[in-house]
């Protein structure tokens, strides 16, 4: 009997601290994965931030272009004739 007790001690000794290194080390982890995740979202809102800046300056661009355009176009009809 005194031999089975010991073996059970024995036993709780060692499966006890594994299990808590075990259990710390997938909190840490975990908090770790999610710090990541937290840092990718945050980069994926600046680049489509970006995006929508630059499709915003494309538009502005355009109606820039159109306007040099027009200008060129009544300079040639001023200044040719």
């Amino acid at each position: 009997m005194q031999q089975i007790l010991i073996a059970v001690i024995s036993g709780l000794c060692v499966a006890i601290p594994s299990i808590v290194a075990t259990i710390t080390t997938n909190k840490k982890n975990n908090d770790l994965v999610i710090y990541r995740i937290d840092e990718l979202d945050k980069k994926v809102k600046e680049h489509n931030n970006l995006v929508d800046r630059m499709y915003r300056i494309e538009g502005d661009v355009k109606l820039l272009q159109e306007k040099v355009s027009e200008i060129s176009h009544w300079k040639m009809v001023f200044f040719v004739v």
